[in-house]
């Protein structure tokens, strides 16, 4: 107790800032961790420095302060030593976008989208480039068509499997095909007798077609399903229609012989013989008579498709045409393919 007296005397000789400061120091010093300690150490040397009282007394104060307040371990100040304190650094400044890799990002997504739009709207011109450059074969034309109705499916198994087709599939010369479905399907809205007048009621099924395209005079039978939709007069088939049937099977016939397989119509002349009935199986058949260079002529008919007792059918219609391959034929489209 006499030894503490010493200790108390010199703290009450302090004066009065410097003892409020070293009672609230001491307090804080129990109940602090070692930062509030490096706090009091810093504010006890500022006071040291700033009362003049305390500066003479300044070694013996702080000594006698670690005595009463060991906890705090304050050290020796050393005088006219600036204080400092620990500042974190600056965040650093936000990195600018990089604008050459944004342009680029942006330039590869207009060229993507760009890209797919292009195939969208180009791919109908592509598929019809493509149906006229790679045409399928005749083999290949015999499986494109798919009936759609019952009735249809009637139709073509008549047509496919009648005496006529089997004796015509029987000879080695002759090929079957539809060239009609050798027309690129984005086509085929725009030709007359390979779609506008194909389906329900007129042409139900493409024409089944034989052809000999060897022969230095070709020759071709084709088989057709003509419906109550192609009547000029009720129940009776349109003459145009027989017409345009024979035009374009005459040119058909004839197509393989000329240099570049592709020819135009110069004349045709056609004879009607006995009204062609709705709702009928018929049979044009066309013979190349001769050829001369870029000339071919051709004469054929249409009749009735006979029936399975062998019978010839009643001839409906006759003609004799001249077809001429143009001078640039060599650069025109193969509609109807003749290879």
């Amino acid at each position: 107790m006499s030894s503490s007296l010493p200790r108390l005397s010199s703290f009450l000789a302090a004066p009065p800032t410097v003892r409020s400061e070293l009672v609230r120091r001491a307090f804080c010093a129990f109940n602090s961790s070692s930062a509030t300690s490096t706090r009091i150490r810093a504010a006890s040397v500022h006071i040291a420095f700033t009362t003049p009282l305390c500066r003479r007394g300044l070694h013996t104060t702080a000594r006698r302060l670690r005595e009463i307040v060991p906890e705090t371990a304050l050290p020796d100040p050393v005088p006219n030593q600036p204080i400092t304190t620990t500042t974190p650094p600056p965040p650093p400044p936000p990195q600018p976008p990089r604008r050459a890799r944004r342009i680029l990002l942006n330039s590869a997504i207009f060229l993507a989208f760009f890209a797919a739009g292009f195939v969208m709207a180009a791919s109908p011109a592509l598929e019809t480039i493509n149906g006229f450059a790679s045409p399928p074969t005749d083999a290949e034309t015999l499986t494109l068509f798919t009936p759609s109705t019952t009735f249809a499916h009637e139709i073509n198994t008549h047509i496919t499997t009648h005496p006529l087709s089997t004796h015509l599939r029987s000879e080695p010369n002759m090929i079957e095909s539809r060239p009609h479905l050798k027309i690129p399907p984005a086509m085929r809205p725009h030709n007359l007798t390979g779609g506008t007048l194909l389906g329900e009621g007129k042409i139900e099924v493409p024409p089944l077609t034989f052809q000999d395209k060897e022969s230095a005079l070709p020759h071709l039978v084709q088989i057709t399903y003509v419906g109550s939709s192609l009547c000029g007069h009720p129940g009776i088939v349109h003459g145009g229609l027989l017409a345009t049937m024979l035009d374009e099977g005459l040119a058909r016939a004839c197509f393989p012989a000329l240099p570049n397989k592709v020819g135009v119509t110069a004349s045709l002349k056609i004879d009607y013989r006995v009204p062609c009935p709705a709702d009928s199986y018929v049979v044009l058949k066309a013979q190349t008579t001769k050829v001369e260079g870029r000339k071919a002529w051709v004469k054929g008919w249409i009749e009735i498709l006979a029936g399975e007792d062998g019978k010839e059918g009643v001839k409906l219609v006759e003609a004799e045409a001249l077809f001429i391959e143009p001078k640039g034929a060599a650069a025109m489209a193969r509609v109807y393919s003749s290879q």
